[in-house]
């Protein structure tokens, strides 16, 4: 009950902001839906306890090609990582870091899911408003929330992506090690 309402306390919190927002900046400005857009993300956030969102089924599963010596890392998909993990920007979503405790791992995996997928659907709601305002003439306006578009979702999916497959790795290296104890035990 206490993260429903929470959940509940938080969406109120951000309609009333993007209204009060409104009003002084105008309904029609592209920059309430930037704000919706963050909205979104901070309400998916503080729903995890209660709802994960998921990435679609065709993009769950991390593909070979996004290895370690992918286009990921000419991209600077490791570099955009670091400066994540070393700068306050860590403190965006610190649920994604792992603990000392190795049983966490499963428990990490899902959350980098989940934030995955924060970021995916994010980008998924706010991008056709991107194109609607190249469409409106304000590529100068559509051109900026591109690239807020590509350093706050894209990259983050990337990266999150990247951190998935380590941990699948290390997930499934656990896995055989476990199955050989069990069988030597078992002998």
């Amino acid at each position: 009950m206490r993260s429903v309402l929470l959940v509940v306390g938080t969406a109120f919190g951000f309609v009333v902001s993007l209204y009060v927002l409104a009003l002084v900046i105008g309904f029609a400005s592209p920059w309430l839906a930037l704000l919706l857009m963050f909205d979104f993300m901070g309400i998916a956030k503080v729903a995890e306890p209660i709802f994960v969102l998921s990435m679609p089924a065709a993009l769950r599963s991390v593909r070979p090609w996004e290895g370690p010596a992918s286009i990921y890392r000419r991209l600077g998909v490791h570099q955009f990582g670091r400066l994540l993990r070393e700068s306050p920007l860590r403190h965006l979503n610190a649920s994604v870091y792992a603990s000392s405790a190795p049983r966490e791992l499963r428990a990490l995996y899902r959350r980098v899911g989940s934030a995955e997928a924060t970021h995916f659907w994010a980008t998924v709601l706010f991008t056709p408003y991107i194109g609607f305002l190249y469409i409106d003439g304000k590529a100068s306006v559509a051109s900026f929330f591109l690239l807020i578009q590509v350093l706050f979702n894209v990259y983050p999916i990337l990266h999150l992506r990247s951190v998935r497959q380590r941990l699948d790795e290390i997930l499934t290296r656990q896995s055989c090690r476990s199955k050989r104890s069990r069988a030597t035990a078992a002998a």
